[in-house]
């Protein structure tokens, strides 16, 4: 068989909505175009089994940055932790080694290079683990187009391009290079400008806006962002009711995942560390409910579901429900956001009414800070005992460097357990900017008197977010002041080492 388009992605490939690949070649293939799926190449020989497509290669490096895949917050790699088990299958820098792969056997395909390693690395970024700063991923892969975010619509729209033998340019949600910058794009300090100003750095990462058309300059190109196209609920719902098989027989770490269900994209809560927003934007896109329920009814006639759904939610499972357009403030702090989750309880009630189904899990962090009551008590009948949360830290000046100095904690845990909703379990961060030891002090007091504490993690810098930003510059982008950075390997050890001292006491 000859492929209109192939993949060559650097994970198993699963007929899962979980899997972004599965949903692109669903989404390809109904509009009749053949493709082709390479998983986890290991040499340029296996990058020529399925031959060369008529129209490209698309190229990921999976769900998870191969460099974050493949080495700890410690800079270490992972492969050689003998505690782990990690088998290191993907290469560093996935989507350079065979985007270069691909170009040396196939010398004039297309090339389009996508996902969460390239969203992040569209333009200059620090990269950490080589503690220096990278141009766009687009120039050491080689490739012809850069799809950020999600790409059904950029894809297709590239598919009926190259068919037709249309330029490539102007297709929004996408990254191509240029020798000048169009009219109306707002251009950012350039690649040479940032490696020799933070604060020029800074002034890059305060335009960084996927609803906006950018460019930077590098040598004698431009990178150019076309700003973000416009997915609708009625979009989502097209692309989850694919009637995926669900097959996920050879991918062990989707186990506890075959029946979860996504309800919608995007985070309102802008993290700083978090790369949601370079990914998704802002703004929540909820699918409908009738289309939920679709889904679900469809998997309760499955014949390996014995009634339970695994997960229902998205990156925050209580933000569905929570679209808004109508301006371009923070909708997190917004007074007119509706906090009610009436929309959300009335789909958990619908659902749980479903012939077949048993159980609805919600394993989904949830946004304490924005919970009422009501749905705390609906969370009763969708957790098993236990339900997640990331105050991620306690010092009030380290949340507000995070962008999470929202809500109030010791009032929410109080909240909960009078309404008897079970346990709390906790996922903390140390290493952050503006973290001393200090703070982690202050954090180890907090930890002593909590229970369930699910993890604790190290900061790691991944490109682009804001908090990168700080962590490679030592200041605040917003102020421009200056603020305390844990650089070394060992405080990042002492300031967690401390919190499981305070905790074991």
């Amino acid at each position: 068989m000859i492929y209109d388009i192939i993949f060559v992605i650097g994970e198993r490939f699963f007929d899962h909505p979980l899997c972004g690949v599965a949903i692109l070649k669903r989404l390809l293939e109904k509009q009749g175009y053949k493709v082709g799926v390479i998983e986890i190449p290991k040499t340029e020989h296996d990058i020529k089994k399925l031959g060369e497509p008529r129209l490209f290669f698309g190229v990921s490096s999976g769900s998870i940055d191969s460099m974050l895949r493949n080495y700890s917050a410690l800079n270490r790699r992972r492969a050689l932790d003998k505690n782990l088990n990690y088998i290191e299958e993907v290469p560093d820098r996935a989507i350079i080694v065979y985007s270069n792969w691909i170009r040396h056997a196939f010398k004039d395909s297309a090339i389009v290079i996508g996902g969460v390693e390239s969203s992040l690395r569209r333009f200059t970024h620090y990269d950490y683990w080589s503690n220096k700063l990278r141009k766009s991923v687009i120039f050491d892969s080689r490739a012809d187009i850069l799809v950020y975010g999600s790409g059904e619509k950029q894809c297709l729209e590239i598919a009926d391009r190259i068919k037709n033998n249309k330029r490539l340019d102007g297709i929004e949600g996408t990254c191509i290079k240029s020798r000048q910058i169009p009219e109306g794009f707002i251009e950012m300090p350039s690649h040479e400008q940032v490696s020799e100003s933070k604060e020029k750095f800074c002034d890059m990462q305060n335009l960084l806006d996927n609803n906006k058309n950018l460019a930077q300059k590098t040598d004698t190109f431009y990178v150019l962002q076309y700003k973000f196209p416009v997915y609708t609920s009625k979009d989502l719902d097209e692309y989850y009711e694919l009637g995926f098989t669900r097959n996920i027989n050879k991918v062990d770490y989707m186990k506890g995942f075959e029946f979860s269900v996504v309800t919608h994209r995007g985070c309102i809560g802008n993290c700083n560390f978090c790369s949601l927003r370079l990914m998704f934007g802002d703004r929540v896109i909820s699918r409908s409910e009738e289309s939920i329920i679709k889904e679900i009814k469809y998997i309760t006639t499955l014949p390996h579901f014995k009634g339970n759904i695994d997960d229902l939610g998205g990156p925050t499972a209580n933000m569905y429900g929570m679209d808004c357009n109508k301006c371009k403030s923070s909708c997190i702090s917004c007074a007119q956001l509706n906090r009610s989750h009436s929309r959300l309880i009335k789909l958990l009630r619908d659902i749980r009414n479903i012939k077949g189904i048993k159980k609805v899990f919600i394993r989904s962090g949830i946004r304490y800070d924005i919970a009422p009551n009501e749905y705390l008590k609906e969370l009763k009948h969708h957790i098993s005992g236990q339900l997640k949360i990331a105050p991620e830290h306690v010092s009030p000046n380290v949340l507000d460097l995070m962008n999470k100095n929202k809500g109030d904690l010791d009032e929410f845990i109080r909240r909960f357990e009078r309404l008897g909703c079970g346990e709390l379990s906790f996922y903390f961060m140390v290493g952050h900017p503006g973290t001393s030891m200090k703070e982690a002090k202050e954090l180890a007091l907090m930890i002593k008197q909590l229970k369930n504490i699910s993890s604790v993690q190290i900061f790691t810098p991944t490109p682009m977010t804001v908090s990168t930003c700080m962590y490679y510059t030592g200041l605040n982008p917003r102020t421009k002041k200056p603020i305390y950075i844990p650089h070394s390997y060992q405080e990042k050890k002492d300031q967690k080492r401390i919190l499981g001292l305070m905790k074991r006491r």
